[in-house]
């Protein structure tokens, strides 16, 4: 079992700034990836950013210069800085990681989701 755990999510005026943290735990092999998605209503659930194995690091278009992802792999932890909100960066943003419980076997795993809501 893998658990994903959100914090930081909250309310915030245009122009300001939050810090996603989320924290794996439970048994596992190894984490080879974590990121954070993210769904507004009627809308399709997108990637945000994801930091991979080996460094590369993978940003949605409309959040390049704004957002920043830290990944600590030693602590299997993940941030999103979120600076610069804007209005349309409103939805629940979801934790994933690509995590194996045994050698060779990856399994996709889901924070519950914290909610982001930017004020205009």
């Amino acid at each position: 079992q893998v658990q994903l755990v959100e914090s930081g999510g909250g309310l915030v005026q245009a122009g300001g700034s939050l810090r996603l943290s989320c924290a794996a735990s439970g048994t596992f092999f190894s984490i080879n990836a974590m990121g954070w998605y993210r769904q507004a209503p009627g809308k399709q659930r997108e990637l945000v950013a994801a930091a991979f194995s080996g460094g590369t690091i993978k940003y949605l278009d409309s959040v390049k210069g704004r957002f920043t992802i830290s990944r600590d792999n030693a602590k299997n932890t993940v941030a999103l800085q979120m600076n610069s909100l804007k209005p349309e960066d409103t939805a629940v943003y979801y934790c994933n990681a690509a995590a194996q419980r045994t050698a060779g076997y990856e399994y996709t795993y889901w924070g519950q989701g914290t909610q982001v809501t930017v004020s205009s």
